[in-house]
């Protein structure tokens, strides 16, 4: 009898496997990291046996299971394995979840590179392996991003924890092959369900529920727009009351790996990049005039930035965190 360890047994176990070969370098943690609402995200596990996430498909839902491969015949592979009905789609589309369409070639092209600010070339020197993640889902994405909006990011994710908790599902396999307290975001259908009383508990106030319920209201139109050019997603989601361009920004940088979205708009990234670039904190139109020499590749430019190890400055007012659930 041939015994398995921990790692073979959950391959074995698992509904489909696929592995996936990188063209270069790659950080698994580093490339969907950005996926994560805070380290509390109920639909996230990072751990000894891997990084686990659970959704769902129009076939069902899906655990899937990312670990680094264990050949080092080759210079990166990422090991994929699936729980659920939609297993076998989802595998179908793990390379680009991965960032497998990210092309950074024109951006690490020397003549271009070289305009780049030195913390900015410093930074991609160092961070190879990291690519721009496509999840292809709209609904996912753009639930939590609305609950973002105007708030403090520890309100947001309080309140999304909480909704989770009370009203998302437990993932396949969870608490057998995947770690127990994995869950599923609700469907469209349960975030309409959900009743006043139960959004004023998780702190989200009227404005942010009503967009929810606005957006998903058309959800099937809504994950459409994944297969659409970014910028022509971005207008699209930006025609539903209380999506702006902060929302859209953020939600395709996420569905569609978008290189060059800008959330204008948000309460800190002016001043970071201003300060990051500059020395000096900018508003939203000094953001943009500093960053349109790269046009194409800003967010690419702004997550350079983010791993240089950049800090600025913590002077002057913070939003405040505000409860107002037992007003």
């Amino acid at each position: 009898m041939t015994i398995l360890d921990a790692p073979a047994r959950l391959a074995a176990a698992a509904d489909a496997s696929l592995r996936w070969h990188p063209d270069g370098p790659y950080s698994l943690h580093q490339t969907l990291g950005t996926l994560l609402r805070g380290t509390g995200d109920p639909s996230f596990s990072f751990g000894p046996d891997g990084l686990w996430t659970a959704f769902t498909t129009p076939d069902g839902p899906v655990t899937l299971r990312l670990t680094a491969a264990a050949d080092r015949a080759v210079d990166a592979a990422v090991d994929a394995q699936a729980w659920g009905p939609g297993s076998a789609a989802v595998l179908a589309g793990v390379p680009r979840l991965l960032g497998a369409e990210d092309d950074w070639s024109a951006f690490d092209e020397p003549a271009f590179h070289a305009t780049l600010p030195r913390l900015v070339r410093d930074a991609r020197r160092r961070n190879l392996a990291v690519r721009l993640p496509s999840t292809g889902r709209v609904v996912d994405c753009l639930v939590p991003t609305i609950l973002e909006q105007k708030v403090t990011v520890i309100e947001a994710r309080r309140g999304y924890r909480y909704l989770m908790y009370r009203f998302g599902s437990p993932a396949p396999a969870a608490g057998t092959s995947a770690p127990e307290g994995l869950r599923l975001q609700p469907t469209p259908e349960q975030w309409l369900r959900i009743p006043s009383w139960e959004w004023h508990q998780a702190g989200v106030g009227p404005q942010r529920s009503a967009t929810v319920m606005r957006a998903l209201r058309s959800a099937v139109a809504l994950e459409r727009l994944a297969a659409l050019p970014s910028a022509e997603a971005a207008a699209k989601l930006q025609v539903i009351p209380g999506i702006g361009v902060w929302t859209a920004a953020e939600v395709v940088q996420r569905t569609h790996g978008c290189p060059d979205s800008i959330a204008v708009g948000d309460y800190h990234l002016a001043a970071y990049v201003g300060a990051a670039l500059t020395g000096r904190r900018t508003d939203d139109a000094g953001m943009l005039a500093l960053l349109e020499p790269w046009t194409g590749h800003r967010q690419r430019v702004v997550r350079m930035i983010g791993l240089s190890g950049f800090r600025k400055p913590t002077f002057g007012p913070r939003m405040t965190i505000q409860d107002h659930r037992r007003h």
